[in-house]
């Protein structure tokens, strides 16, 4: 393998890697500030144990974002130099927006509300993790003007073979841009949703099996408490009906607003970028009919041995027109043109290396960008479905005894994770073989864009790159080991794991028992 090939498969890695926290990270900030307000206005202490015992697992999943995140900077210098210096002019004002202001805003009073418990006035404290949930949400959509102009270059001239940004405006504005967020928001909120859903259904079902929860004739919870299991009491219970119940409303609204935010990423997309969108149907031929499967080799260049077996007559239409009737054009209609605009081979430039004279393969990866598309949305539309079941299956107060039931739950999770991950996938390798998509509707001005195969540094051998992806790859298999165990461990400890004061059997400075002791002052309890 060339070193383009593996500098691919390294900045895929930490990005789907680091993509996994970010969305837990937004959406999860998002509900414990929900939560910590509703404390605030209510005073019921059910709110303020979900606030610390989910505000734990937020701060776990915050720095594990921070740690993996850091690396997707240095990247660009090590590994895509020749790409930092094409879009230089462009990404420095978004990206230091991102780290100067958002960045330093959502870290300054992230910091505030974990040490400001019992320190800071009760209002004070809970704007500083409003302002430090708003600090991530508008990180993210800096990140996102960042790529979204990768997706749809505008407001930029082009001087001495580069672009420079000449319209700020436009760039902020991006219509990819706008709607990318709307939809990376509402997947990051079904992430947030599942998350809760899936570990309350588990304190529950622990409730049911330790036998401290029971069920009357009607099947209708009979809410009990434990004097041996520490935290185990009827507010305890309260704090997982309540989590999995506003977990599942989430988790279905979060997918409504996704299914629409996808919609109209969809049109974009066969505005903008045709080629994609016909690889994502495995469109070899242009028509109306989306293809709900289709079978043999859809990454076979002319498409002549994919055959559609289910599909649903004029719904592509209507996806990308709203119509039913429009034809789309298929691949074998769009290579032609895009040879026509962009050259059938790669100019015979150094910078291309062995690869240039090379013909340019204009159809990305199909079997990467059609299942990707369809396991996008069919996480999606699972982890909603589950949502509802959950709904209707704790209508009574609790869950089933069912261990199979409690299983499903927590695999559960995983789905909106999935969903989320298999469109950055698809969005990014839908867009080769241009690392900067071009804009055929720029004013004519088709010259903005750059083939990934010249955008490596050219100054990095393969060994040295496969150095570098067997180093980060370790290393974030350890920090995922390290998520995972801390996450397990203090959600098997439940609110206590966040609470020390509610386990009543701790000994106190006299060496007594009261609630928490010297734990009660101490915020690294809370913290860490």
């Amino acid at each position: 393998m060339e070193a383009l090939d593996i500098a691919r498969w390294q900045f895929g890695i930490v990005t789907v890697y680091h993509f996994l926290m970010v969305p837990l990270t937004i959406g999860l900030g998002t509900l414990v500030a929900i939560l910590q307000t509703r404390w605030h206005k209510t005073g019921n202490e059910a709110y303020l144990r979900m606030t610390k015992f989910w505000g734990k697992l937020f701060l776990i999943n915050f720095i594990m974002g921070v740690a993996t995140g850091i690396v997707q900077e240095f990247q660009f210098g090590m590994a895509w130099s020749e790409y930092s210096r094409f879009v230089g002019d462009v990404f420095g004002a978004p990206l230091a927006m991102e780290a100067l202001l958002a960045f330093f805003v959502e870290s300054t009073f992230l910091g505030l509300w974990i040490f400001g418990w019992k320190k800071l006035p009760p209002r004070i404290h809970l704007a500083c993790l409003w302002i430090a949930v708003a600090g991530s949400i508008v990180s993210a959509y800096f990140i996102l003007v960042a790529n979204s102009w990768m997706q749809h270059p505008v407001g930029v001239e082009m001087l001495n073979g580069r672009p420079v940004m000449v319209d700020a405006w436009a760039v902020f504005t991006n219509n990819t841009a706008l709607v990318a967020f709307f939809h990376t928001i509402t997947g990051a909120m079904a992430v947030a949703g599942g998350f809760l859903l899936g570990i309350s259904w588990y304190q529950l079902w622990r409730r049911r099996k330790d036998g401290i929860d029971t069920v009357d004739a009607t099947g209708r919870v009979i809410v009990g408490e434990s004097a041996t299991i520490p935290g185990r009491d009827k507010k305890d219970h309260s704090v997982w009906i309540k989590s999995l119940r506003f977990g599942a409303v989430v988790a279905m609204i979060a997918f409504a607003g996704s299914a629409v935010s996808g919609d109209l990423s969809g049109k974009l997309m066969f505005e903008q970028q045709p080629m994609k969108m016909a690889a994502a149907e495995a469109a070899c031929h242009d028509g109306t009919s989306f293809s709900i499967l289709s079978l043999g080799d859809v990454g076979s260049r002319d498409c002549s041995e994919v055959v559609a077996v289910m599909e649903v007559p004029g719904l592509l239409s209507f996806l990308a027109h709203n119509d039913f009737t429009t034809e789309i054009k298929g691949v074998n209609t769009l290579v032609p043109e895009y040879q026509a605009k962009y050259g059938k081979y790669l100019p015979d430039d150094p910078m291309y290396g062995d690869r240039a004279g090379q013909e340019i393969n204009y159809v990305p990866v199909m079997p990467v960008t059609y299942w990707g598309f369809r396991m996008m949305i069919g996480f999606g539309g699972l982890a909603a479905a589950a949502a509802a079941v959950a709904l209707w299956a704790t209508r009574k107060g609790t869950v089933p005894k069912s261990k199979a039931l409690m299983r499903l739950a927590l695999i559960g999770i995983l789905a909106p994770f999935g969903a989320n991950a298999a469109g950055w996938i698809f969005t990014e390798m839908g867009r080769q073989p241009f690392v900067v998509a071009p804009n055929p509707s720029m004013s004519g001005i088709d010259q903005v864009f750059m083939f990934t195969a010249s955008a490596v540094s050219p100054g990095v051998s393969a060994g040295e790159v496969i150095f570098s992806l067997v180093a980060l790859t370790t290393v974030y298999a350890v920090l995922l080991v390290v998520e995972v165990v801390l996450l397990t461990k203090y959600i098997r400890g439940g609110v206590v794991s966040a609470m020390p004061e509610l386990d009543q059997t701790k000994k106190t400075d006299d060496g007594g028992t009261g609630p928490g002791g010297e734990a009660d002052d101490d915020v690294l309890a809370f913290a860490y």
